[in-house]
């Protein structure tokens, strides 16, 4: 704590007093060694909320026990922690007592790189010559969160890397989206990197222009831009079996451009490519039609007629956030969606939290393991069929229908004085079959006399408005089209070519990607696609979790071929099919499957591409430690 001793006391006791609970008890146990804060009457109670009661169900004088015990520890300055890494076994016990729940034994080793008490990273056994390292170079597509978290990796080890980014500043979909309301639907505090310093957010969901100042931070920080190339876009890649090389062709400012590389690493993801639906006369319109992608700042709703088409996250972001500036707004819905209510969804991060994690040792980790675990695995086992569950149509499960009564009730209450739109914003399938959205206050701003919300089929665009199935015609000055991305295409919309000339667009063919662990694709060596198939985290969680695990496979890979002497690994085909197969009959068990909805999850087949069924902690587990003998090796 680096504040002055006249400001200590102040800073602290105030900030101590809007402490969570949870979080100081580790501070106590990491700074102090003593276990009895894990023990009654100091355990805090379960509590399953997104955003837990700060008292943690403690009984008030034992509350005051806890802080006062914080602050005189700390009121003479910061003493040596006694504890710094609880290892598997103390962690495990301290995860039980702040969560008051059961932990699982296997999160124990995860947790402790998430939270920094060990190194995440790969390292060297024997670190090779700086001449050698030159001559390997590993070319990243896209500058988003995944090339962020690879290329800090890649820096450390000392392995040569370009990302090349075809937009004009790098951040990926937090650059590219900027429409009104657009924000993150995971708290900062897990929608974020495990190293790097921290970052003092200033809500617990915040907006796109804080999210991208923060990964603008971390690319300084550790020199990401000195490897990164704005304004070019990869045309094309083939894979040269004589130099064991990916040849690519790349777009400059300047010209076209040759690139050799020995590892090409796809880091675009999946929603990067916006899916535009067309309706019949749209190029009549004499308004102004766009994709919320395409968003741009000299856009103009104060005072005009719009209409939003589609439901999903970008809507409900947007309508919330232009209702009360516009004239009119119409959201054309296909299907409801759920969504959950979280208080303090907006708040501010009061000044004593943010003392707290910034000043406090260990505060910050333990309150990133609260929204870790509380964003992470713990929807998973609602949203898995229970074969003996008599009410399919409905829900997967008993848990599960609990959650379909809760939101039912929830819904009806914000809607409580409009009945008219109850029937339309119910859903029919069961909750979280789609993705997980959070109520940004959705529900109420439906009421509002300047919105309607409209479920009839769309038939046809005019010059002036659109049509629907009905036959009435509405007016517009400004149509945005919120559906989505082309989620199928992914890598394969980069126009690569493998080993016997297979594009690996003919390879995804039917819109049916698939890659080991999400990463590696038979007859493409050396090629890994981060956040690519069956790796979307669709139960909850962050997409910065899977970036650090894949960046860490994907690393130490290349330690290990570079140590070995391997010039290509190749994942064999059986490897691969037998991955699929287990995700398939993984999804079956799995709410994504579930008949009774449409999911930008699933292909034309009916098969679910793009979300993982896994826990995190076993996917962290999978990617973790890299095994060779599933590839076919080329030696240098």
């Amino acid at each position: 704590m680096n504040v002055e001793p006249q400001r200590r006391d102040f800073n602290l006791a105030s900030a101590i007093a809007e402490a969570d609970i949870r979080c100081l008890l580790m501070v106590l146990v990491h700074m102090t060694g003593d276990q009895r804060w894990l023990e009654p009457p100091y355990r805090p109670k379960r509590d399953v909320r997104l955003i837990p009661d700060p008292n943690a169900g403690v009984p008030p004088d034992i509350q005051d026990e806890i802080r006062a015990a914080v602050v005189d520890l700390f009121a003479q300055g910061t003493p040596t922690p006694v504890i710094t890494d609880p290892g598997d076994d103390l962690l495990l016990q301290m995860m039980r007592a702040c969560l008051g729940e059961n932990v699982a034994p296997e999160y124990a080793p995860l947790m402790r790189e998430e939270m920094g008490f060990v190194p995440r990273e790969p390292r060297w056994t024997n670190r090779p010559a700086n001449q050698f390292l030159a001559q390997q170079h590993v070319l990243i597509v896209g500058a988003g969160v995944c090339a962020i978290a690879l290329g800090v990796t890649l820096g450390h080890l000392g392995i040569p890397y370009t990302i090349v980014e075809k937009n004009a500043e790098l951040g990926g979909t937090w650059y590219v989206n900027r429409y009104p309301g657009c924000g993150v639907d995971t708290p900062n505090h897990s929608y974020s990197y495990s190293f790097g310093s921290r970052n003092a957010w200033t809500r617990y969901f915040c907006q796109r222009e804080e999210l991208l100042g923060y990964l603008k931070k971390v690319a300084a920080e550790f020199g990401i831009r000195d490897h990164l190339r704005l304004n070019t876009r990869l045309t094309s890649s083939h894979w040269d079996e004589d130099k064991r090389r990916w040849i690519s062709t790349l777009e400059t400012p300047q010209g076209k451009e040759a690139f050799e590389s020995t590892v090409l690493v796809s880091a675009i993801g999946q929603l990067n490519d916006p899916s535009r639906a067309h309706f019949e006369g749209d190029e009549e319109f004499r308004g102004q039609i766009l994709h919320s992608a395409y968003w741009s700042d000299d856009i103009e709703v104060d005072g005009k007629r719009v209409a939003v088409i589609g439901t999903g996250a970008t809507s409900m972001q947007l309508v919330p956030a232009i209702a009360d500036r516009t004239a009119s707004v119409t959201v054309f819905q296909r299907s409801a969606q759920w969504a959950r209510p979280v208080e303090g969804y907006s708040d501010p991060i009061t000044d004593g939290a943010q003392w707290l994690l910034a000043h406090l040792p260990f505060y910050a980790q333990w309150y990133r393991f609260n929204m870790f675990w509380r964003y992470g695995d713990g929807l998973l086992p609602f949203l898995r069929k229970d074969p003996a569950w008599p009410h399919p149509d409905r829900a997967v499960n008993k848990g599960n229908d609990r959650h379909r009564e809760e939101l039912t009730a929830f819904i009806r209450s914000e809607l409580k004085d409009r009945p008219d739109l109850i029937e339309k914003c119910v859903p029919t399938y069961p909750p979280y079959g789609k993705r997980i959205l959070l109520d940004n206050n959705w529900f109420k701003t439906l009421t509002k006399p300047s919105v309607e919300l409209v479920t009839d089929d769309i038939e046809r665009f005019t010059a002036n408005g659109i049509v629907t199935k009905d036959g009435q015609e509405r007016p517009y000055d400004i149509i945005v089209v919120a559906t989505g991305f082309k989620v199928t295409e992914m890598a394969a919309r980069l126009n690569i070519t493998g080993r016997k000339s297979i594009n690996l667009r003919d390879r995804w063919a039917g819109d049916n990607p698939t890659a080991y662990l999400g990463l590696t694709v038979p007859d493409f060596p050396n090629l890994f696609c981060m956040l690519g198939p069956s790796t979307g985290p669709a139960h909850g969680g962050s997409v910065i979790f899977q970036s650090e695990c894949q960046s860490r496979y994907i690393s130490a890979c290349l330690v290990d071929m570079i140590e070995r002497g391997i010039a290509a690994i190749d994942v064999r085909q059986d490897v691969h099919d037998d991955y699929i197969r287990k995700v398939d009959v993984e999804h079956e068990a799995m709410i994504w499957t579930h008949p009774g909805m449409t999911t930008y999850y699933r292909n034309k087949s009916g098969r679910v591409f793009s979300a993982m069924p896994w826990r995190f902690v076993d996917y962290w587990a999978m990617t973790h430690d890299p095994d060779l003998s599933l590839y076919q090796l080329t030696e240098v």
